[in-house]
């Protein structure tokens, strides 16, 4: 792969070296799905990525989770950013999120989401997120990499959630970042409704459109169908036209499930009830469930269209699960990350630590486990890899790394020394611990948060505490000053952003500047 900081990725230099190696692609690229779910925790399903089985793996169902852990690896510690946009943000660009600065979720141009502070002046951050060209406010422009698919003979489809960029941005369509089908995919982060009854939030006059109304699914609006369902009908639709065209695909499929609103899928629902559930707990447990039988759906059309040999599965999560007060207003499901810390919106591991699995028959060693940590950018880099396609150029560099190496058990301890970063100098709109902002970096079993506001450090050896209870800053000066100017040499290298006090107007201080 090569990096250019300053020359724009030239479509109609590259064209007639795509024409010359699309035929050869064809033969030799695997279709590549990638199965992303919106606020999955950890233990939102029957699969043990710890090493041990919890009350929620006994709880939740997701039969066909366990059939592709089966036929594939499990990533016992993948992570992403804690709030939505920035990790999608970087998983499309490969770019770390301090460095692409979408550091909060988008939705609206211009206008900011964070929450408010009376003590800290919160940066002016990328509010509009990524888009392809240059010149628009607030964004970070880049190239993706399912452009650079696309531009390698690949087609490409969106389905469901984007959350790429704000309203009336390019960013917030799918088709301007290298998609070239794009299937109810928009500005919006989560659902106004999941349910078909209400057109998913659609008004029949279009008057007082919810901002979360999904779009292009009218022929579903008054049905019974719930949203992961038609989502899933329309992906294997697109699946069935794109075996037609006789080109490697790359699918997208990206569910709003297990967003808020917790609607009921009565599919599933009752089953829940039964075991014991109560109502909101039911209807959350039925959306996993229906987002695992949309995963079912698929494998299924890839089994019955003799492609499952030929196509690279990979499962992931955009944050950790939903476990804060301001939105479990009784109380329910507030520690359903055990053991992990916390949830969305929290640098605690409860935040960012997400359900990782990948499939590849033939390639991937079926029934297996990786315990070695990736990050969300590093998709990038792996899906081209993945393709066949090493000779690439981007706008922006890419901070993530191949795993292909872990998945083909090629490379052993290559994330042994590896700092990972993460850096939300935002005020998230939700509550709980770990959450505010914040910069935090992990290094082989030492994690460090860092809290702006008050220059609090927390370290924590993961390994042996994975739900950071026991802060050992104070024993190990000598760790906390080494991770502190890592993560302050990032920051500057990147350009990162940090919040400012509100009574002097100065910056908060990195790390190492204490």
């Amino acid at each position: 792969m090569s990096v250019n900081k300053k020359i724009l990725f030239s479509l109609g230099a590259m064209s007639a070296v795509v024409s010359a190696c699309t035929a050869d692609k064809q033969e030799t690229s695997p279709n590549i799905i990638l199965f992303m779910v919106d606020d999955m925790g950890w233990q939102d399903c029957s699969v043990e990525f710890w090493n041990q089985r919890t009350h929620y793996n006994e709880v939740f169902e997701t039969p066909n989770m366990e059939h592709l852990a089966a036929m594939g690896k499990m990533f016992t510690q993948a992570y992403a950013s804690s709030i939505s946009s920035p990790s999608r943000c970087s998983l499309l660009t490969g770019a770390n999120a301090a460095r692409h600065r979408v550091t909060n979720w988008t939705l609206e141009k211009d206008k900011t989401t964070d929450a408010k502070s009376a003590s800290l002046i919160l940066p002016e951050w990328n509010v509009n997120g990524i888009c392809q060209v240059a010149g628009i406010n607030k964004t970070y422009q880049a190239t993706t990499f399912v452009q650079i698919l696309k531009d390698n003979g690949y087609h490409t489809i969106h389905c469901g959630k984007a959350h790429f960029g704000a309203i009336d941005t390019p960013g917030e369509n799918p088709i301007h970042l290298g998609f070239e089908v794009n299937i109810a995919g928009h500005a919006a982060g989560g659902p106004a409704s999941y349910l078909g009854e209400t057109a998913y939030g659609n008004t029949p006059d279009g008057t007082h459109q919810s901002l979360f109304a999904i779009p292009g699914l009218e022929k579903y609006h008054g049905t019974d169908t719930f949203l992961t369902e038609a989502l899933t009908i329309e992906a294997l639709d697109a699946l069935d036209k794109a075996k037609e065209y006789g080109q490697p695909f790359f699918l997208y499929m990206a569910h709003y499930a297990i967003h808020v609103p917790i609607n009921k899928d009565m599919r599933f629902y009752q089953k829940y009830v039964d075991k014991g559930l109560s109502e909101k707990e039911a209807a959350y447990a039925a959306l996993i469930e229906g987002m695992d039988k949309s995963l079912g759906d698929i494998m299924k059309w890839l089994e019955d269209n003799d492609e499952m040999d030929n196509t690279v599965i990979l499962f992931m999560s955009d944050n950790g699960g939903l476990s804060c007060s301001s939105y479990w207003r009784d109380g329910e499901l507030h520690t359903q990350n055990y053991p992990l810390n916390s949830g969305k919106g929290s640098a605690y591991e409860g935040g960012i630590r997400e359900p990782m699995i990948v499939a590849w028959s033939g390639h991937v060693p079926p029934n297996t486990r990786c315990d070695e940590y990736v990050i969300i950018e590093d998709f990038f880099p792996t899906i081209l890899e993945i393709a066949g396609i090493d000779d690439y150029r981007t706008i922006q560099p890419v901070d993530g790394k191949s795993f292909v190496p872990l998945m083909l058990d090629a490379g052993k301890n290559i994330s042994k020394g590896r700092c990972l970063y993460w850096n939300c100098p935002n005020l998230w709109d939700g509550s709980g611990p770990g959450i505010g902002p914040t910069c935090s970096i992990r290094k082989d079993d030492w994690k460090m948060i860092y809290y702006y506001e008050t220059g609090k450090k927390e370290l924590f050896n993961i390994k042996d505490d994975i739900s950071e209870q026991y802060d050992l800053s104070a024993d190990n000066p000598h760790i906390v000053n080494k991770l502190s100017k890592k993560i302050g040499h990032f920051m500057r290298k990147v350009d990162a952003q940090r919040p400012s006090f509100v009574t002097t107007g100065e910056p908060c201080p990195w790390p190492d500047e204490l």
